[in-house]
């Protein structure tokens, strides 16, 4: 199923609670992001490692979402324009308790120091 925008599905859900490939790697992440069109979840570009935008380079999936509590905005990589987008499946968000940066134990002490601007 398709939303009116391309590059939205709505029935997508989450791949998880954390960045994909950071947590088969064992590494960290700074905020996340969700793709819309299959619910990839991937680390923010501030991130050391950008793998919500990586995704988008190797998916062309176009749209992503915040996943991090309390924020609602989408984000078009093909327009470079955010917009309100519409009503997705939960969970909307990493877990309350999912420290940022995150995930526990795997962030550096000089994390904030690895961050792109």
């Amino acid at each position: 199923m398709k939303s009116e925008r391309d590059g939205i599905n709505p029935a997508a859900r989450p791949s998880g609670t954390g960045c994909v490939e950071c947590s088969a790697a064992g590494g960290w992440w700074f905020h996340l992001r969700r793709c819309v069109e299959c619910g990839h979840i991937g680390c923010c570009d501030a991130s050391p490692n950008q793998h919500a935008s990586k995704h988008n380079a190797a998916t062309g999936h176009p749209i992503i979402t915040s996943f991090e509590p309390g924020e609602r905005w989408f984000y078009d990589y093909r327009t470079g324009e955010a917009f309100a987008g519409p009503k997705l499946p939960g969970p909307l968000s990493r877990p309350l308790d999912q420290p940022v940066p995150g995930p526990a134990g795997a962030v550096p002490p000089d994390w904030q120091t690895l961050l792109h601007d």
